[in-house]
């Protein structure tokens, strides 16, 4: 009998038993996620924020000096390349000329009924006549022999220019390439620093304001983008006090060049990759500053910094090139008192700020 008894039937059907599996394994989800295994990262603190945005800001400073290291190279391997195009087209216009002159001989040649200049001179009966034309089919052939020579010589000069001009080329596409990478680094980074500040309140970017104005030495927050060239009357007020801080005691007339050349540029914008006259980076503005003292200095942190004789922290003048970071990445210009006029980063813009706001990493005088 209790074999052929029929199994219990449940009361859901198959589908409602889908159903509420569904609805159980949602209802444990939910409760995963509400009991704090399951839900999403805390929202960083604005303190979080700041360190991760001033890594953002230095990575994307280390690009950019690659950025001008690479722009450098480029730029020098553009303007050889340009030099031994032109070169290669002063020897085409030569060995055109030569080729013409050739060809005019042969033209010559021809019209006499090419004949052997000896036979020609044997045909003749007047002695004086022969050798008047004996001395002029000598020179003849000399000018014929020295235009050969001059085209051959043109032809092998044309083909080495052509070969070294095609290598400029590939050093010139490698140098673009190494550009566009950098350029890619450097957006990023600074796309990536903005989107994390777009993230913070009203409340806590004002905090991470103040805390970036007083690392930066400004005593005022500035925009995080560094689209705008405008000071604040809080900036301007320290640029002011910054340039009343007393006469500076350079140790000679270049070094007190570099040093007001700088001072006329407080408050102009941080652009990565500018060299002036309206905005710059940090190695941008050294080497303006040098330049206008009638010094000629490489174009990055890196190659600036071997640019002079090496002083140690104790022996700092003002006009020599402060670097800092273990990379060399950030170059400013010392004032005297501890102090130094710098294009920091997107947003901060040329300023006097204290050479112990960073890791110091090394001097160079210039001067």
């Amino acid at each position: 009998m209790a074999a052929h008894r029929k199994s219990k039937q449940s009361p859901l059907g198959g589908s409602a038993v889908r159903t509420a599996a569904t609805l159980a394994l949602a209802s444990a989800a939910t409760a995963t996620l509400f009991d704090g295994s399951g839900h999403a990262d805390p929202r960083p603190t604005t303190a979080q924020v700041k360190a991760k945005v001033d890594r953002l800001y230095e990575e994307a400073e280390v690009a950019t000096e690659r950025y001008n290291g690479a722009k450098e190279k480029a730029d020098e391997a553009r303007a050889a390349f340009d030099r031994l195009r032109d070169e290669a087209a002063r020897r085409t216009q030569r060995l055109n000329t030569a080729r013409d002159a050739l060809g005019a001989m042969a033209a010559a040649q021809y019209r006499s009924g090419g004949l052997d200049p000896a036979v020609q001179l044997a045909l003749t009966s007047d002695p004086d006549q022969y050798l008047e034309r004996a001395a002029l089919a000598e020179k003849a052939g000399d000018r014929q022999a020295a235009a050969v020579t001059a085209v051959r010589r043109e032809l092998a000069a044309i083909r080495q220019l052509r070969g070294e001009s095609a290598g400029k080329l590939t050093a010139l596409r490698g140098h673009e390439e190494e550009l566009r990478r950098q350029k890619a680094t450097v957006v990023g980074k600074l796309a990536e620093a903005r989107t994390l500040l777009a993230r913070l309140t009203e409340e806590e970017r004002a905090r991470y304001d103040a805390a970036a104005a007083a690392r930066d030495g400004s005593g005022a927050p500035a925009p995080a983008d560094g689209a705008s060239g405008t000071s604040s009357p809080a900036l301007r007020a320290d640029r002011s006090s910054g340039g009343e801080r007393g006469p500076v005691t350079a140790p000679n007339a270049r070094a007190a060049a570099a040093i007001s050349f700088a001072r006329a540029q407080l408050g102009k914008p941080y652009v990565w990759g500018a060299t002036g006259p309206s905005a710059y980076d940090c190695s941008g503005l050294t080497q303006a500053a040098w330049r206008a003292a009638g010094v000629s200095l490489p174009r990055t942190t890196y190659t600036q910094i071997n640019a002079g004789r090496r002083v140690s922290l104790s022996q700092l003048a003002p006009g020599d090139l402060v670097f800092f970071y273990s990379g060399i990445s950030h170059v400013g210009l010392y004032i005297g008192g501890g102090q130094m006029i710098h294009a920091p980063r997107p947003g901060a813009p040329v300023r006097i700020a204290p050479i112990d706001e960073m890791p110091f990493a090394g001097a160079t005088r210039v001067g």
